[in-house]
C-alpha cells in the first residue's frame, strides 16, 4: 500500500498493535465499572533521541497528575514508544522497551515502587532454556540488573534501571502467571555478604576484534585513537582485556561490523593488520 518500509514507517506500523490493545484494555475496564483512561505514550510526553529525554519527566507527571485531580481514572499508557526529538515521529524503544516506559512513568510520579509483570518468576538465575533448574533471584541491585539486561537477560530491557535508580524507587519484577510468587526485588542495594554468584547470562552472535600492534609498548593514547575509531562508526564496545601488544574486544551484535567498517579501520596507521 505505502511501497516503502522506511525505519520511521516501519515504528509508525509497529505502533498500531500497542494503540489498540491499550484502548480495547481501557474499554473492557470501563466496562467492567473500573473507570480507565487509555494514553499514547507519544502525545503523553514520551520523547526520545535513542533514549528517554530528560524533558519526557515533567511533562508525563503534569499530564498525568493533572487529569487524575480533574477525573481520577487508571491510566492505561502504551508501552514502547515515543515521540522523536526532532522529527516528533512516532519512535520504538526496542524490545522489553515498556520496562522502560514503566520506569519512566514511575520516575516522573515519584512512586514508592514500581512492578514489571512478565512470564518468568522475577530475574533468574540462569536462562531456562538452557538449565531448566533455574531459580529467581530474590534480590538485585540496579547496576547488577542493568548488566545482567545489556549482557543477555531478556527478562528487563538494557536501559530500563536507569530512571528507577536516578529516581531512588524499587523495581519489583512479578510473573503475571503466577502472581503469589516474591519475584525479584531490585533496589539501590544489597546485602552482599553471603552472595557467590548471581546470574549467568548468555549474549549470541557478538564480534570479536583482536588488534596487534607492537607500537602499543610503553605508549600512550593508543586506545584513545582506537575508540576514536569506534566513535565515529558508531559501535559500542561491549569488554575489553588488553596485553602488552595486543587488544580484544567483543562489540555489540545489534550494530553492523561490516567489510565496509573493517576498511575504515584499516586506514588508520595506528593500526597494523
Amino acid at each position: 500500500m505505502m511501497k516503502e518500509l522506511t525505519l520511521r514507517t516501519r515504528d509508525y506500523l509497529v505502533s498500531f498493535g500497542e494503540c489498540m490493545s491499550t484502548r480495547i484494555f481501557a474499554a473492557y475496564l470501563n466496562k467492567l465499572g473500573k473507570k480507565a483512561r487509555q494514553y499514547d505514550a507519544f502525545d503523553l510526553g514520551f520523547i526520545t533521541n535513542a533514549e528517554i529525554l530528560e524533558e519526557t519527566y515533567p511533562a508525563v507527571a503534569k499530564s498525568l497528575h493533572g487529569d487524575w485531580i480533574d477525573d481520577p481514572a487508571i491510566p492505561i499508557v502504551t508501552g514502547f514508544l515515543g515521540k522523536g526529538w526532532k522529527s516528533c515521529a512516532v519512535t520504538t524503544l526496542g524490545r522489553g522497551g515498556s520496562d522502560l516506559t514503566a520506569t519512566a512513568i514511575g520516575k516522573a510520579l515519584g512512586l514508592r515502587e514500581i512492578q514489571v509483570w512478565k512470564d518468568v518468576d522475577g530475574v533468574l538465575t540462569c536462562d531456562p532454556n538452557i538449565y531448566a533448574n533455574a531459580v529467581p533471584v530474590t534480590y538485585l541491585t540496579f547496576d547488577e540488573a542493568a548488566e545482567l539486561a545489556y549482557f543477555g537477560a531478556q527478562v528487563l530491557h538494557p536501559q530500563s534501571m536507569q530512571p528507577a535508580r536516578e529516581g531512588g524507587i524499587p523495581v519489583r519484577v512479578k510473573n503475571s502467571y503466577n502472581r503469589h510468587a516474591p519475584g525479584t526485588l531490585i533496589t539501590k542495594t544489597r546485602d552482599m555478604s553471603k552472595s557467590i554468584l548471581t546470574s549467568i547470562v548468555l549474549k549470541s552472535n557478538i564480534t570479536m576484534l583482536d588488534i596487534v600492534s607492537t607500537r602499543m609498548l610503553g605508549q600512550y593514547g593508543f586506545l584513545a585513537k582506537v575508540f576514536s575509531i569506534f566513535e565515529d562508526l558508531g559501535i559500542s564496545v561491549d569488554s575489553v582485556a588488553t596485553s602488552e601488544v595486543s587488544i580484544s574486544l567483543t562489540l555489540d551484535p545489534s550494530k553492523l561490523w561490516s567489510r565496509e567498517s573493517i576498511q575504515q579501520v584499516k586506514t588508520w596507521d595506528i593500526i597494523p593488520f
